[in-house]
């Protein structure tokens, strides 16, 4: 928790409960299913917590803001966002039914009021959002297909409407790959573990 709020200094008390929560419940999921790799247990709050936090280094959502956290998995990173920006609403999808079971009893137990979260895959989901958010559930030109149309028009944020992904590693082909326009954030200019040295946020948005 103290890494969290060296970089987030701004949350409440409350805030930091609910993040501080989160730990002791994805640990008792895990014993029964295995929501978080095993290797990464031990390291929730970095690889899991602030990597999902990374996201308000890009941007800071303004109230009322609609996003779509699209391959949620158990939570991530939708769950932290949610908890860090309680006026922005949020729909946390996967087609994993335990997983949303899990997401579900998150939700309940830390109080959060913004989130919804369905089983369906990401064909299935209609409407549109201010914001796709997503870690790396498929390679981009996968991905793009199942959100293009899901992107709303109208722009109520600093940066225009788009997708904001989670990635690591090299993936110069996948950009390539895609017609959209886009921009890169580089993780280790924000955080100094070595964790986030290959991270970075890819901001896709229409031309």
């Amino acid at each position: 928790m103290e890494k969290i709020k060296k970089y987030f200094p701004g949350f409440s008390e409350t805030q930091y409960d609910q993040l501080n929560a989160l730990w002791p419940i994805y640990r008792e999921w895990n014993e029964k299913i295995n929501v978080i790799s095993r290797k990464d247990i031990d390291f929730f709050n970095l690889h899991h917590v602030l990597h999902s936090l990374s996201v308000l280094k890009a941007i800071h959502f303004k109230p009322g803001t609609k996003i779509l956290d699209l391959g949620t998995g158990g939570g991530f990173p939708g769950i932290p966002l949610a908890v860090a920006c309680p006026e922005t609403q949020f729909l946390l999808v996967d087609s994993i039914g335990k997983k949303i079971k899990v997401v579900e009893d998150v939700i309940s137990k830390i109080g959060l009021d913004n989130v919804q979260a369905r089983k369906a895959r990401g064909e299935d989901i209609h409407g549109t959002f201010d914001f796709i958010v997503s870690r790396a559930v498929k390679p981009l030109p996968e991905f793009m297909p199942w959100v293009r149309d899901k992107i709303s028009a109208e722009n109520n944020n600093e940066l225009s409407n788009g997708v904001l992904y989670l990635k690591g590693g090299q993936f110069e082909d996948e950009l390539s790959a895609i017609s959209e326009k886009y921009q890169l954030f580089t993780l280790s200019d924000y955080f100094s573990e070595s964790y986030f040295e290959t991270k970075k946020i890819v901001y896709i948005y229409k031309k």
